[in-house]
């Protein structure tokens, strides 16, 4: 496991120091041939034979890496990086989210050539990611989503409108993955990235630290928000508490693609019904005020922009003379189809 800059493994309930770094260590991962990759400070990638090798196997360090926050082994023998940010280093995340940044990626590392190939861009904070298949998966946390990469470069929603922001992801031995996520969604948050103006004001003037956004520890500081105030109402935490992180782990089957559609297929069937019904019963009751406001434009003598345009084709579409004055024949004939 990765300690700040250490290698740590873990043994019943002793951690021994396997290696330690001159940078913190932003993402770690073990290969299936028992090498092992990390991720410095989020701007390099450091390949070892073994966890006690003395020298690196392979190095990666590239103009697309600045925030590099997970690690997976890819298909035939390379890595899956994300990076979450273009902008912003990997500690800055939360100055991301309220950024409302979209600069991530999802890289795959060639051990064998050493190059960097961007797979997906423009991604809102990339966070974690895995080989599935043909596919490859990864997590946009700003959007709440999980996402699936096929060979030709297409995306598409594997899970959607998470509660949460989901984060690293990781194949489970008895099939499925495990995905993680750091922190869950609250409304006070989301009611604060709506508010462009507010945000914006408040990381001009507020210390980052006492940012209404999602926070993997507290402080313990009187100036956080709500730590002037109870944040739980008799054991329920109130909806504008901003969010701790509790690492919360989800375990997502192999048919979640399956059930995912099926489940999306059939919100979208009784939205169309619900948004029929709501159209025709507001239809029927709209038709009183139409009747109504087209006599008081009679009663006016006056004409709106939609009457103009109904005017002047019936005009146009009704009288020969007026066609014939306008132009060639074939607009007599194209009302007359249209008035068919």
């Amino acid at each position: 496991m990765a300690d700040g800059p250490a290698i740590r493994r873990l043994d019943g309930a002793n951690a021994t120091e396997m290696r330690r770094f001159d940078r913190a260590i932003t993402a770690l991962c073990c290969l299936p041939d028992g090498g092992l990759a990390v991720a410095l400070d989020g701007n390099e990638v450091q390949v070892f034979a073994s966890p006690s090798a003395a020298a690196r196997r392979a190095s990666f360090s590239d103009p697309a890496m600045n925030a590099v926050n997970a690690l997976s082994p890819g298909p035939k023998g390379t890595l899956i990086a994300t990076n979450g940010s273009s902008v912003r280093p990997y500690r800055q995340w939360s100055h991301d989210l309220m950024e409302r940044g979209r600069t991530g990626r999802v890289l795959v590392l060639d051990s064998a050539g050493g190059g960097v190939r961007t797979i997906a861009a423009r991604t809102q904070f990339a966070f974690g990611a895995c080989a599935s298949g043909d596919n490859i998966l990864f997590s946009e946390s700003w959007r709440h989503r999980l996402i699936a990469i096929s060979s030709n470069g297409k995306r598409r929603a594997i899970l959607d409108n998470l509660p949460v922001y989901p984060s690293r992801i990781s194949p489970a031995a008895c099939g499925g993955f495990w995905l993680t996520a750091f922190t869950a969604r609250t409304q006070l948050v989301e009611f604060v990235l709506r508010e462009n103006a507010y945000r914006r004001r408040m990381m001009a003037e507020i210390d980052p630290a006492y940012w209404i956004s999602p926070k993997l520890t507290s402080g313990q500081s009187f100036l956080e928000p709500m730590q002037g105030a109870h944040i739980k109402t008799m054991g329920v935490v109130k909806p504008w508490a901003p969010p701790r992180s509790y690492g919360l782990v989800i375990r997502i089957s192999e048919e979640a693609d399956h059930h995912f559609a099926r489940v999306d297929h059939c919100y979208r069937v009784i939205l169309g019904r619900i948004a029929t019904a709501l159209v025709a019963k507001l239809s029927d009751e709209l038709d009183e005020v139409l009747a109504e406001y087209a006599a008081f434009k009679r009663a006016a003598a006056v004409l709106d922009f939609d009457d103009l345009l109904e005017r002047a084709r019936a005009l146009v579409c009704g009288h020969d003379a007026v066609r014939r004055a306008l132009g060639p024949s074939e607009s007599g004939r194209s009302c007359t189809a249209r008035r068919s």
